[in-house]
C-alpha cells in the first residue's frame, strides 16, 4: 500500500523553526517529485515547494522564499521542509505529495499520492 506519512508538526512561536518529514512507504521516492502544500482555515490549498526526483530542482512560493528549505533522502525515502523565521501566517495543515513523473511543479492537480497532514500553529 502506497503511503505517506507526514510528522514534525506543531505549535511554535513567531520567528522559530519547524522541520517537518514526509516518509514514504510501501513505493520507494526515487523516481518521483515530491511536493509540499499547505490550507489554512477557510483558505485554499496552496504550493509551497517542490522538488524534482534528482533533487536537482526545487520550486518555493514567494512568501516562504529564503525562509524554507526542501531536501530529499532517498536512502531514506525521506523529504524534508526545513522552515525558519516562522510567522503567523504560515500557520496551517501541511501536506506532502508524490508525482509519478520526476519534475518538480507547484501544481496540486499533478501529483499522484497525499498524505494526511500536519498541523503547523505559529503563535506567541
Amino acid at each position: 500500500q502506497l503511503q505517506l506519512v507526514e510528522s514534525g508538526g506543531g505549535l511554535v512561536q513567531p520567528g522559530g523553526s519547524l522541520r517537518l518529514s514526509c516518509a514514504a512507504s510501501g513505493f520507494t521516492l526515487d523516481d518521483y517529485a515530491i511536493g509540499w502544500f499547505r490550507q489554512a482555515p477557510g483558505k485554499e490549498r496552496e504550493g509551497v515547494s517542490s522538488i524534482s526526483s534528482s533533487a536537482r530542482r526545487t520550486m518555493y512560493a514567494d512568501s516562504v522564499k529564503g525562509r524554507f528549505t526542501i531536501s530529499r533522502d532517498n536512502a531514506k525515502n525521506t523529504v524534508y521542509l526545513q522552515m525558519n523565521s516562522l510567522r503567523p501566517e504560515d500557520t496551517a495543515v501541511y501536506y506532502c505529495a508524490a508525482r509519478a513523473w520526476t519534475a518538480a511543479t507547484m501544481w496540486d492537480h499533478d501529483y499522484n499520492y497525499w498524505g494526511q497532514g500536519t498541523q503547523v500553529t505559529v503563535s506567541s
